[in-house]
């Protein structure tokens, strides 16, 4: 049975606990370009506390069977091994120096290889399932039940509780994912490319963008896949050729090395569930998640893309006979049309030319527009700390402090823009994760936005990400490790992002910070009108998402021999786009190492943000009283109760589908 939903202390700080959080201090950073001195921080922070760790497991082995103190030991065991995995994690993925990020990288697979050790140990396990039960909670602190029952289940659900030579067998692949995992990202990461094409496929792009992409002796011009280049090419390059080539190249990151990779990858993963007694991955991986088994997530497809069908096709018929002005003889559009045609026919049925919506959009002003705006929905103030050392100089740092006490709840980093060998896509990653009067949340927001003018979906996607990032470090004083940050189910884990976006597309919002070069505000008859061709392409979207987690789900429960001729087959069935030739989306589609099976999970969530975001009073979305009772029942609870649990006390009733069927069929 769910727990019940907790009661936060966000609006009522006792004097002593702020005065134990004054003492608490973020981590103290090298100063970005000094490598060396980063090294050394890395090893430090790392081999540290995977000592803490084992030290932590020794103390725990020795306990009497029965003592209640082996679950606070592992708490802590697990507070040292999270600081260990997320400076390594991190650090993998942004930090300029390659030797750091090999570094990084060689730690996390010390890190996995310790975890699984611990997870296959029956003296741990032994211990922790001799705690009593009654009365736990009062003992120790509330949650602590909580906290052992999901350790119990974990446990087993490593295969703790079968012969040697299966835990040898399940040590094997467990250390084997963690390889290939990191090899399929990096993969992804270190194949970052471009494509030459005439500078005459420049023609209509933005002035800014042309200057910033001058020609070569032959006449051609570079266009990397990195989303600031790719992004507004595909968005407002006429020459057809040109964008399908981009495309093509795009396409093809990772390839053919994740083909390989991704194949091994699924089958150790198979493997695992099946020597765990699970009929296949999908059905181990959703064990943990809201939807409850692998066959649901193939009906919550199928589902999806079939309440998705009419809107998509009556779309994809009207962007079609756009494309036939140009080109009669086009018969089916291919993916390297679909933000050429989308902004063709948003310029010219409803209105709305991007390049003159990006006029309004310039990265500083919304950077700084996002913290006001969150600053004022949640009561927090973010305190810039521009002494703060970082990984890289341009990297922004900012103290987070509750308007209603004063609390200190975390520092936040801004890594907002490409670099070489930097994470490719948009992501936050935990630097510290908090735990309760022992140490602040300090979270990332790792992202690829250009350093001038932003697309309005780079603003929505900047809105999302830094949803991850305002939940890390509200729900970071649970005394308990595992409540921490964003440590729901993960097909929750996306919707209180993916109702942050809606603030994005208020003009009242974004009139605060959505300004020309002469300072006037965006129009509102201009957002009602770019909210007007957003729901132009709602179906399409759907359709897509559903070909991501088809590919996601059926990958995983059908182990194809030829992954390249599934996901055309896939995308035959579920997209409405014709899939370039000589492509393999697969490859380059980084998901797939993270969300395994369950890709499904941007759109159950989309289902929820949509019931939450009905809450809301649509005319006034900065009313207080509904923002602070969200903040504190759904966000500052983190992990320490059920995701339905969570919503149902926010909205007073069980979630459903309604709001989302409304705004799939507008």
């Amino acid at each position: 049975m769910a727990s019940s939903p907790p009661t936060s202390n966000l609006a009522g700080v006792t004097d002593q606990h702020l005065a134990d959080l004054a003492d608490l201090a973020p981590l103290d950073l090298p100063e970005a370009g000094e490598a060396e001195a980063w090294r050394s921080f890395l090893s430090r922070r790392v081999e540290g506390e995977l000592a803490t760790a084992r030290a932590q497991a020794d103390a725990l082995r020795v306990l009497a069977a029965g003592d209640a103190a082996a679950l606070e030991r592992w708490n802590d065991l697990h507070v040292a091994l999270g600081n260990a995995f997320a400076v390594s994690s991190l650090l993998a993925q942004v930090h300029p120096d390659q030797q750091l990020r090999e570094s990084a990288e060689r730690f996390e697979q010390e890190l996995h290889a310790f975890q699984t050790g611990l997870m296959l140990d029956v003296e741990v396990f032994g211990r922790l399932e001799s705690v009593p039960r009654e009365g736990l909670d009062e003992a120790l602190a509330p949650g602590a039940t909580r906290v052992l029952d999901d350790a119990l289940r974990a446990f087993r659900r490593s295969g703790v509780d079968r012969d040697d030579a299966t835990r040898e067998r399940l040590a094997t692949l467990s250390a084997r994912d963690s390889d290939l995992s990191q090899a399929f990202g990096r993969n992804i990461r270190d194949g970052a490319t471009s494509t030459r094409v005439p500078a005459s496929a420049l023609a209509g792009l933005p002035e800014d963008y042309v200057a910033e992409h001058p020609a070569a002796d032959d006449g051609t011009v570079a266009i990397s896949t990195a989303y600031p280049d790719m992004g507004p090419f595909l968005m407002f390059s006429a020459d057809a050729a040109a964008r399908r080539e981009v495309m093509t190249t795009y396409l093809n990151l990772g390839w053919p090395a994740n083909d390989e990779v991704l194949g091994e990858l699924l089958a150790v993963r198979d493997e695992t569930a099946r020597t765990l007694g699970y009929d296949g991955w999908p059905d181990y991986d959703a064990e943990l998640k809201m939807i409850g088994s692998g066959s649901a997530i193939a009906e919550f497809v199928d589902r999806v893309a079939a309440d998705a069908a009419d809107s998509a096709q009556r779309d994809l018929a009207v962007m079609l006979e756009r494309a036939r002005h140009d080109d009669p003889g086009v018969e089916r559009l291919t993916v390297a049309d679909s933000r050429y045609l989308g902004e063709v026919v948003r310029r010219e049925q409803f209105e709305v030319d991007g390049q003159a919506v990006r006029g309004y959009f310039d990265f500083a002003k919304v950077r700084r527009g996002l913290l006001d705006v969150t600053a004022r929905l949640f009561g927090l103030t973010y305190t810039d700390v521009a002494e703060a050392p970082t990984w890289h100089d341009e990297v922004a740092a900012y103290d987070v402090t509750l308007d209603d006490t004063g609390e200190r709840l975390g520092r936040i980093y801004l890594d907002l823009h490409p670099r070489e060998g930097k994470y490719n896509h948009a992501a936050q990653f935990d630097l510290v994760s908090g735990v309760g009067q022992r140490q602040l949340p300090e979270g990332v927001l790792v992202c690829n936005f250009g350093r001038g003018r932003m697309e309005h979906s780079e603003v929505v996607t900047l809105f999302h990400e830094f949803g991850h990032l305002l939940h890390h470090v509200l729900a970071g004083r649970h005394p308990w490790a595992r409540f921490s940050g964003v440590a729901t189910e993960w097909d929750f884990v996306e919707a209180p992002s993916q109702m942050l976006e809606e603030w994005a597309w208020d003009h009242s919002v974004l009139a605060t910070f959505a300004t020309n070069a002469d300072g006037e505000p965006i129009p509102a008859a201009l957002v009602e009108r770019m909210r007007a061709a957003e729901e132009f392409g709602q179906g399409i979207y759907a359709a897509t998402q559903m070909y991501y987690a088809a590919i996601s789900y059926r990958f995983h429960a059908e182990l194809p021999d030829d992954l390249t001729a599934r996901s055309a087959a896939l995308s035959q069935q579920y997209a409405v786009w014709e899939r370039l030739p000589d492509t393999h989306f697969h490859c380059g589609f980084g998901h797939l190492s993270g969300y395994t099976s369950g890709y499904y999970t941007y759109m159950w969530s989309l289902v929820i943000a949509k019931d939450l975001f009905s809450a809301f009073d649509a005319d006034d979305l900065f009313a207080p009283e509904v923002a602070r009772r969200y903040r504190d029942t759904v966000l500052a609870a983190g992990g320490s109760a059920d995701a339905a649990d969570l919503v149902e006390a926010f909205l007073g009733r069980p979630y459903d589908n309604r709001a989302f069927t409304a705004w799939l069929e507008s």
